[in-house]
């Protein structure tokens, strides 16, 4: 999340723009753009009001551990019918190219930093599928078969192969933050 004591906002006025405003992120500098006609009031209004949105969204986006673990549990209700409870959920730094990894002896489970800020979900499949390991160790049929009942399953795996496919054509090395 962008602080915005340090961030740098700039105000982009279209003509072609009638009554929208929109807003993004551009490193440290946060894009609000508005109508020309608008006045300097309604211009420090729509910044606010857009500051904020961003904000929001991006809180969403990257949940505290108290927050995931909340996430976790709701999950294992609804796909898993609350078989499993993990111990706890947690962001980790070193993963280096995992996605997510699973304690079973004390039923632990870290998701890597990577994560944060992919669509929800992707995290979301990310956690269940940690998630499925505490009923079923293995990737074997039974495991893939538990995690049938997440509708984004596929769609997920094929986002997080297609991230981890242009880090590797960039050269990155994996994340160990």
């Amino acid at each position: 999340m962008v602080d915005e004591t340090e961030a740098t906002v700039e105000v982009r006025r279209s003509r072609r723009r009638k009554s929208t405003v929109s807003a993004h992120r551009d490193g440290t500098t946060t894009v609000v753009s508005i109508p020309a006609r608008f006045s300097r009031a309604q211009e420090r209004e729509w910044v606010q009001r857009m500051l904020q949105r961003l904000a929001d969204k991006e809180r969403r986006r990257r949940p505290s551990d108290a927050e995931l673990l909340a996430r976790a549990q709701r999950l294992a209700e609804r796909y898993l019918g609350g078989r499993v409870s993990p111990s706890s959920v947690r962001w980790s730094g070193n993963q280096g190219r995992r996605w997510g990894s699973c304690t079973l002896i004390d039923g632990s489970i870290r998701i890597s930093t990577r994560v944060r800020g992919m669509p929800g979900w992707v995290l979301d499949y990310v956690v269940l599928h940690e998630l499925t390991h505490l009923i079923h160790a293995g990737h074997g049929p039974e495991f893939w078969a538990e995690l049938e009942s997440y509708p984004r399953t596929d769609r997920a795996r094929g986002f997080l192969e297609g991230v981890a496919y242009g880090r590797d054509l960039a050269g990155e090395p994996p994340d160990d933050d």
